[in-house]
């Protein structure tokens, strides 16, 4: 099945209700799992990483685990069982078992944990004798994806001497490893960072003392992109976004600052943000993605669809994501007549046409980013047609009816 994605007006205006944030609520699953306090988490997201995350920790007893595409949680879930008594197996879809989890796995080897490769070595599958951890003090890149970082950090408190985690080189994606010591700071865990290194003493999870404390999740900021690259391409926009804070724990946030230059003025209001358009800047754009990779791709549609030359770096964990994302992007614009120049592995030039051409389709390579970043055409073309559009339950699964609430047109195909 295919969507067929047009807005005859090329105007939006109104109000959207935006999903929760799947990383704020995937760490707050965990966190709860080991917290020995009950509490509730309120606006827990809706996507389908998030709700598997949750009917693993809480349908006990299976030995093998299946987390289908779903890359945090098996690095979570990795950290967790690890700390937990029981045998388990931790699986995945076929793109999950090419994703690589070695780095992670030898990390918690060093602390203590018992973890094999079932099949191929740096890969899942993995079987995980669950024990009582030491912990200790480890050294990893920098440049590894955060995700490994916060997994460990977010069992740090099962430690029995602590944990300490030296960084070789510079920190990526430091966003959202700051985001989960935010987090544990929320619960009484307390990790410092000491230069390039980060220290959590041994301490235990503990909820505030209100009796009815209760744990609220803050709307996506990655999801905000694609609504912000909406009003970038709009002819005339007023759009508000409710569910997002300022300041916010998430690094994404800073899609308000990138936007500004392709013409989106953001406005805080009370529970979330108010968009409307501005003049768009005309020179070449250039930024560094390594702190907030997942608005990449957003972003590099907007800057094509605008026809503004573009030069996108710290890209380098957009290799190992659901699908090549560096590889989908240049394979997608080149359909639209946009060339894309692969530098290295962790940049891009976009070089756009003068003559943009409406793609006979968009394949999203079971990738939920691509099939949400490139419906913004439909603001500019009569209208794009996407495949798989089924994807977006990974992140955000309300998206394509949030797209009809703002008169988008969507027929399958």
């Amino acid at each position: 099945m295919n969507y067929r994605i047009s807005h005859p007006a090329k105007k939006i205006s109104g109000t959207i209700e935006l999903t929760a944030s799947k990383s704020e609520s995937n760490r707050a699953l965990i966190i709860q799992a080991l917290c020995e306090e009950e509490f509730e988490i309120k606006n827990l997201a809706k996507a389908q990483d998030t709700q598997t995350l949750e009917d693993i920790l809480y349908t006990p007893g299976a030995r093998t685990i299946d987390v289908g595409p779903a890359g945090t949680v098996m690095r979570f879930l990795t950290a967790y069982y690890s700390s937990r008594p029981g045998t388990r197996i931790l699986t995945g879809s076929d793109r999950m078992k090419k994703r690589p989890i070695g780095i992670l796995v030898e990390a918690l080897r060093q602390l203590g944990a018992n973890i094999t490769y079932t099949e191929n070595d740096g890969f899942p599958p993995i079987k995980i004798e669950g024990r009582t951890l030491k912990g200790g003090e480890i050294e990893i890149d920098g440049s590894v994806s955060s995700q490994f970082i916060s997994a460990l950090l977010l069992i740090s408190p099962v430690f029995q001497n602590g944990l300490v985690i030296k960084f070789k080189g510079e920190v990526t994606s430091r966003p959202y490893i700051n985001m989960t010591l935010k987090m544990l700071e929320e619960f009484r865990v307390y990790g410092v960072w000491h230069d390039n290194s980060i220290s959590v003493s041994k301490q235990n999870y503990h909820v505030k003392s209100e009796s009815d404390y209760a744990y609220s999740i803050e709307g996506d900021w990655s999801s905000a992109s694609y609504w912000y690259a909406m009003v970038a391409l709009a002819q005339e926009a007023d759009l508000t976004v409710k569910g997002l804070k300022n300041p916010s724990l998430q690094g994404d946030s800073i899609v308000a600052d990138v936007f500004s230059f392709f013409g989106v003025k953001t406005e805080y209001i009370t529970d979330g943000i108010r968009l409307t358009k501005i003049r768009v800047k005309d020179e070449h754009f250039g930024f560094d993605f390594s702190d907030c990779p997942d608005i990449a791709q957003t972003v590099a549609l907007t800057a094509a669809a605008l026809q503004i030359p573009c030069f996108l770096n710290g890209l380098h964990t957009l290799r190992i994501k659901e699908t090549d994302r560096i590889v989908a992007l240049r394979n997608e614009l080149k359909k639209m007549n946009v060339e894309v120049e692969i530098l290295s592995d962790q940049s891009i030039k976009i070089i756009p046409s003068d003559q943009l051409k409406a793609p006979e389709i968009i394949n999203t390579y079971e990738d939920h980013r691509m099939a949400m970043a490139f419906a913004a055409l439909a603001l500019k073309l009569d209208s794009v047609v996407i495949e798989q559009p089924e994807v977006v339950k990974k992140s955000y699964p309300a998206f394509w009816n949030d797209l009809k609430k703002l008169g988008f047109q969507i027929e399958e195909v």
